[in-house]
């Protein structure tokens, strides 16, 4: 705005070249955000691709299928393995029917669905097992149901509503950038304030009061600032993205530097999304299985025996290739398939050596699946599923003393055994096994109890040494689940996200908290189960309450609206809805957390140059305010024109600073704790230094410029553009570091600072040889004498304040 009133005044006042320039000014800063803005929007609509959904539609008798933006509440429409739900439906027919309903609930397992069921008005969406729910994906099993919702009045719909509803806050870099511009538009008043009431009690002319405020106005607004912020920014976001995460919001890029807490989603971010088999309690004993994929060697036949039955009573799955086939495995089953295979029990050969002969499917209402075989001319069932349910047909049991008969006090001590397990957090299946009369239902009677085995969605490759390097950084992990409390709390201790002294709140308690309670819990809760859209909306808005900068983590459709609300919202690119994509400012491509980490690191890099570019620009522009403000104070001709000042700041200042963005980070950035979220770019320590280097730019440049007005006046004021010019270049030295630059390692560990000030040199020793340019900018020539004084002039910061760094570092490590 003060550049816009000043390209106002130069046009009152006719001056067209000095009108012009300004508005160039203005023109160059906007499109270069723009460009770097369009730049990442593209990137990101690369990525989302096309999506079309379709359904299978009952019309007229007919089964047909549309686009799905065509159903109606009553349309009936059919559901089978693969496909994704196109609208909200109610139930009316079911065949061992599973959905997959992480991306709307957080539930990292297929959900059971049965037509049958009657539920309560107030049930949790996660318990709605009647219900199928737009954008969910059908896992196995065949469905028909009756349309009830679509468009915005489905349970996705009422999410997009909240997203909607939520604004997009500044990110920590934009509110302290405009809070320095407010303090430069009021600083810059009062002196033009100042200069005026000086100039009416000298007697100046209003055109020269006019002319010396657009000066002060040129001086004063570092008009490189937006630029090189912004070109800042697109090299931390070309960084990385090299490091796979995409940013879409030019400022999150800094944002992530400034974070102290990191909210995650459970499955499929902290864990691999795939269930695993952990361990196998068998004849008493609990046999841990690890999580790596190395091969195992089977402890004994007891342990073979329970993997066999359990292989048998599973179905064979597709390869997880990515492709439709992958969307139809049950991972159950794989997981069971996978440790067997690990132990060298290959369902194959088993099945060679014993055809199947009937087959018992999985439904929620029997809780188990049961297979049939021939084993030596003997048809023997294999069953495995809920622990109830498989014991109550057994008769026998499995011991260490081997087979014996199941009376109240072993069923007491087995029905124990799997609440321990179920405690730890794992989800359990039991399996036996029996001779048998008829491949069905009714004959599973008698049958031994094999044994336990315990599942566990297990932690992604990375993810604990990651939560440890963000704890060592300042920064707090809060895991966000629609699974159990047991199950949050087992796999928060397992990953370091809980502390000892935090602890896992249930979704249910948030429902009757006030937004006062909330912020007090938020404080040491590192967990929170069984939770809504609403609830993490609000549990980011409590943390933000608290004056934390929140880094959001989600792939769902339910994290959408926290995605949007966060300080950062990071979308995982892979496997990510295109929802929570468009709602994020930055979007991981691997879907690893450890990209986080590393992104976190270059944005504390990025803030540091940020605060070394704007310090140099600052302490530059504030001496030329100074050298404006003392010649107009000691009743001196003005040493510098509007014009110059802008050649100043857009072209010789520019190159320095945008070296100043390519700094290299400090090798400590992820060992010091997060910046306080309330830190002002412009502090009490960072103005003293701008106005300590600014007084020694503006004594270098008055002292030549009063050297010229006795030996050549009419060379005085190309003499101080000059000598002003190379003092900014040489004081880049002083912002690269806190510490002296003077040794031949430090001096070229940024090849970019060298060429920076090369280029900007050149520039303006061509401003004296350019005859063109020289006219426009007034600049006459020069002799040997003027340029010794001009060298020796601009060269004192430099010194000095590499001087004062070097005294200051040996004092700080005596």
């Amino acid at each position: 705005m003060l550049l816009i009133a000043a390209t106002a005044v130069s046009l009152a006042l006719r001056d067209i070249p000095e009108a012009a320039a300004i508005g160039a000014v203005l023109v160059i800063n906007t499109l270069i955000g723009f460009a770097m803005e369009l730049r990442a929007r593209r990137a990101m609509e690369a990525i989302l691709g096309l999506d079309v959904p379709i359904a299978s539609v009952l019309r007229a008798g007919h089964l047909r299928t549309i686009p799905a933006e065509g159903l109606v509440p009553g349309d009936v429409v059919e559901l089978g393995a693969g496909q994704k739900v196109p609208a909200d439906v109610r139930l009316v027919e079911t065949t061992d029917l599973r959905m997959n309903e992480a991306t709307l609930t957080g539930e990292s397992l297929p959900v059971s669905k049965t037509a049958r069921t009657i539920l309560q008005n107030e049930t949790a969406l996660a318990d709605r097992v009647n219900m199928a729910y737009r954008g969910t994906t059908v896992a196995a099993g065949l469905g028909r149901g009756v349309v009830i919702a679509t468009g915005a009045h489905t349970e996705v719909g009422r999410i997009g509503v909240l997203v909607g509803d939520v604004d997009v806050e500044p990110t920590p870099l934009e509110r302290r950038l405009d809070a320095l511009g407010r303090r430069l538009v009021w600083l810059t008043l009062a002196i033009a304030a100042i200069v005026a009431a000086l100039g009416a009690w000298q007697g100046a002319s209003l055109a020269l009061m006019l002319q010396t405020g657009i000066a002060l106005a040129v001086a004063a607004v570092p008009e490189a600032l937006p630029a090189v912020a912004t070109i800042a920014l697109a090299v931390g976001m070309r960084r990385m993205a090299a490091r796979h995460a995409l940013v879409r919001r030019l400022a999150a890029v800094e944002s992530l530097g400034s974070t102290t807490v990191v909210c995650t989603d459970k499955t499929r971010t902290l864990t691999s999304g795939e269930m695993a088999v952990v361990c196998v309690l068998v004849a008493g004993r609990r046999v841990e299985l690890p999580h790596e994929a190395s091969p195992l060697v089977p402890h004994d036949d007891a342990l073979t025996c329970v993997m066999e039955s359990a292989v048998l009573a599973s179905r064979p799955q597709p390869a997880p290739d990515g492709g439709l086939a992958a969307i139809g495995r049950d991972p159950v089953d794989a997981a069971i398939l996978t440790a067997a295979s690990r132990l060298g029990v290959e369902r194959s050969e088993l099945v060679e050596r014993r055809p199947g002969r009937g087959l018992v499917p999985f439904s929620s209402e029997r809780k188990l699946m049961a297979a049939f075989h021939d084993v030596d001319g003997v048809l023997v069932a294999y069953a495995k599923g809920a622990p109830g349910h498989i014991l109550a047909l057994c008769a026998y049991a499995m011991t260490a003393a081997g087979t014996r008969p199941l009376d109240d006090e072993a069923r007491k001590r087995i029905l124990a055994a799997n609440d321990e397990l179920a405690r730890t957090g794992l989800r359990v299946l039991a399996v036996a096994f029996g001779q048998t009369d008829a491949p069905s239902e009714p004959g599973l009677r008698g049958l031994t109890f094999a044994g336990f085995v315990g599942f566990a969605d297990p932690p992604a490759p990375g993810v604990k040494d990651t939560i440890a390097r963000l704890r060592r950084a300042g920064l707090r992990t809060v895991m966000l689940t629609g699974d159990q409390r047991l199950t949050a709390e087992a796999i928060g201790r397992e990953l370091g996200v809980l502390g000892a002294a935090e602890r896992v709140v249930e979704g249910r308690a948030l429902d009757a908290m006030t937004s006062e309670e909330l912020e007090m819990t938020v404080a040491d809760a590192a967990a929170f189960s069984r939770i809504t859209p609403e609830h993490k909306l609000r549990i980011v808005t409590a943390l933000q309450a608290r004056g934390e900068i929140v880094a959001m983590l989600g792939d769902g459709v339910n994290d959408a609206p926290a995605l949007r609300k966060a300080d950062v919202g990071v979308a995982m690119g892979i496997r990510g809805t295109d929802v929570a994509k468009q709602a994020a400012a930055i979007v991981l491509v691997d879907d690893r957390l450890e990209t986080i980490a590393a992104a976190v690191e270059e944005g504390r890099v990025i803030f540091d140059n940020i605060r070394k570019f704007v310090f140099y620009l600052f302490s530059c522009n504030v001496a030329e305010v100074l050298v404006l403000l003392i010649a107009s104070l000691a009743a001196l001709p003005p040493p510098l024109a509007p014009l110059q000042l802008l050649w100043l700041n857009m072209v010789t200042d520019t190159f320095p600073a945008l070296a100043l963005a390519m700094e290299p980070g400090d090798p400590t950035v992820m060992t010091r704790p997060p910046r306080a979220p309330q830190e002002a770019i412009l502090s009490k320590l960072f103005l003293r230094d701008v106005f300590g280097y600014a007084a020694l730019i503006t004594a270098s440049t008055l002292g030549a410029y009063l050297w010229a007005l006795g030996a050549s006046p009419a060379q005085a004021p190309t003499i101080a553009f000059m000598t002003l010019a190379l003092a900014q270049v040489a004081h880049l030295g002083n912002a690269r570091s806190a510490e002296a630059v003077l040794r031949p390692a430090r001096v070229v560990a940024n090849p970019y600072a060298l060429a920076g000030a090369c280029i900007s040199v050149g520039l303006q020793v061509a401003t004296a040889l350019i005859v063109p340019l020289a006219d426009m900018l007034h600049v006459t020539p020069l002799g040997s004498r003027d340029w010794i004084v001009i060298g020796a002039a601009s060269a004192v910061p430099a010194v000095v304040g590499q001087m004062l760094k070097h005294v200051q570092v040996r004092k700080t490590t005596r």
